[in-house]
């Protein structure tokens, strides 16, 4: 007899499952963790990829989506119905911003902004509706931290919930769900993928019951992530402690030496000294700062774009998180959404660009950004 006891999970690529007779499937119903139907109520892979992040978040469950912006709509459903209102920081991330304003707006869920300063005294803006907030551990775009310890207690004394977009941190620098939070998402489609070649979620709870509940949505919904996605993404997640290490040494070798740059008139990278969260920073991610900065160049769109055709390590490609790097343009791609006035009061101005630092070796990385910048 042959026994086959891969190492490595297969790939499940299998929309159905087969079941022997009736007494099977009412023993499915009975307990639906007992085995699969079908790959849009569960497959092995996917579940695969939401245990494991589960387990480095120290959740109570989780749930793999088709998306990040998947699982952002199924946190804030998990939480909210119609006639609710949802307070969300001001500086986040600009599909976050659309969703909530175009199509949560039609299911008659509102919202109102919080800018950062005000994070902290949430009070004056709270309604009887009021379910949640909408948080990044880091915002998109200028790396501005939140004291998620802080914003999590102040919350629950208010009888909010803390929802945490934790993609640019990763569960390797910080834990959402250990501070406080009540639900910790990730893009997986960034850091824990990490390679450019997956789209996907995954949506973590603190309580077993949002759990539950969070998956009953994905079915229902359809948020379903496929096989192979979900696959590839556990390929990655098993490099991700080595990968953030390395996108951390290399950005802040990056963001150290913008800083110095004559051409470059400020940095956002909370690694740096002078950063105004550098402390909280520090501490929330047990000394690393992952691969994301912003930096500025003049405010002129030829100066810029100049830039952006010399640089040959750093595609303009509006993503982020591979291990190679790439740079992107938050005016014009991921905030381009917002209103010329909102744009100006995050100061998402013509000269921002924001990198992806990856893995690659530093000094190459370093030699492409100075004769890009120094023509």
């Amino acid at each position: 007899m042959t026994f086959i006891n891969p190492k490595v999970t297969p790939i499940y690529q299998s929309s159905v499952f087969k079941f022997q007779d009736l007494d099977e499937l009412d023993e499915y119903f009975a307990d639906t963790s007992s085995r699969y139907l079908y790959s849009r109520n569960g497959n092995p892979n996917s579940d695969e990829l939401a245990d494991a992040v589960n387990a480095l978040e120290g959740g109570a469950g989780a749930v793999a989506t088709s998306s990040g912006m998947a699982t952002i709509f199924a946190a804030i459903l998990a939480y909210c119905q119609a006639g609710d209102h949802v307070l969300c920081a001001v500086d986040i991330y600009g599909g976050s911003a659309a969703l909530l304003n175009t199509e949560l707006s039609r299911m008659g869920i509102t919202v109102t902004y919080v800018p950062f300063e005000q994070l902290y005294d949430l009070g004056p803006l709270c309604q009887p509706s009021t379910r949640l907030l909408l948080a990044e551990t880091m915002s998109n775009p200028l790396l501005r931290v939140a004291d998620l310890g802080r914003l999590a207690a102040h919350c629950h004394a208010l009888g909010l919930k803390l929802v945490v977009d934790n993609t640019f941190a990763s569960p390797v620098l910080t834990r959402p769900l250990q501070l406080g939070a009540d639900i910790s998402l990730h893009s997986v489609t960034k850091y824990i993928a990490g390679h450019s070649d997956v789209t996907a979620g995954v949506t973590v709870a603190a309580d077993p019951e949002v759990a539950a509940r969070l998956k009953q949505i994905g079915v229902l919904y359809g948020l379903t992530l496929s096989p192979m996605e979900s696959w590839l993404a556990v390929r990655g997640l098993k490099t991700l402690h080595l990968r953030m290490r390395e996108h951390s040494h290399n950005a802040l070798a990056v963001a150290t030496m913008l800083a110095a740059h004559p051409a470059v008139r400020a940095v956002y990278y909370p690694g740096l000294p002078t950063h105004a969260q550098h402390a909280l920073a520090a501490e929330q991610g047990g000394g690393l700062f992952g691969g994301m900065l912003s930096f500025k160049l003049a405010d002129d769109r030829e100066v810029v774009s100049n830039f952006m055709r010399r640089t040959e390590r750093f595609p303009f490609a509006p993503s982020l998180a591979g291990v190679d790097s790439s740079l992107s343009y938050p005016l014009g791609t991921s905030h381009r959404a917002l209103t010329a006035e909102q744009q100006q009061e995050l100061g998402i101005t013509t000269g921002l660009v924001r990198l992806s630092v990856g893995i690659e070796p530093v000094e190459e990385l370093l030699a492409d950004l100075r004769q890009a910048l120094n023509a």
